[in-house]
């Protein structure tokens, strides 16, 4: 397979620190209103970003499977992956703050985001609502499928090497 430019591992680090810059910029300099939405609404949206989270996680599967070979694509692919869901994540929870302990701010909802993410759970942070322990499991949920793709991709990879290592003239993709 021929490389590209943006294959290279600098266009990967650039294009990690500009979507974690764009990210954070839209986090922190998006103005939210809290609670100026009806429930109803509230709901809608997230159901409709957590709609948008799942299909680019299609995405990027079937980018990390036709790009077999190009290491960088698997970094672009998993931080396209990770930085959505954290941003949506942390947003949902700075919007319910009042359903959280220890959320005052959008530092501490990125916090929450972040450590949920990593299943750490500290406990500083924690949901005390109805809906904030509903979105914080689908978050969960989600991390997991998340996790379990990536780990399944990195999986097939390294039987692949092996097979080539070995001799095998077709490996599996």
């Amino acid at each position: 397979m021929r490389r590209l430019p943006h294959d290279s591992p600098w266009w990967t680090l650039v294009l990690t620190v500009a979507s974690t810059t764009a990210c954070l910029t839209v986090y922190y300099g998006v103005p939210l209103p809290r609670d100026a939405a009806p429930e109803v609404v509230q709901v809608v949206v997230f159901a409709a970003g957590l709609g948008l989270l799942c299909a680019l996680l299609v995405v990027q599967v079937r980018r990390q499977l036709r790009a077999w070979t190009t290491p960088s694509v698997r970094v672009q692919s998993v931080m396209g992956l990770l930085l959505p869901v954290v941003t949506f994540f942390a947003l949902a929870y700075y919007l319910m703050a009042d359903q959280f302990v220890g959320i005052e701010n959008r530092t501490d909802a990125l916090y929450f985001a972040v450590v949920t993410l990593g299943t750490v759970g500290f406990g500083d942070v924690h949901p005390t609502g109805e809906a904030a322990k509903i979105v914080t499991m689908v978050q969960i949920a989600l991390d997991l499928v998340v996790v379990g793709v990536l780990v399944s991709i990195a999986t097939s990879r390294a039987q692949a090497r092996v097979g080539r290592r070995e001799g095998s003239p077709h490996p599996e993709k």
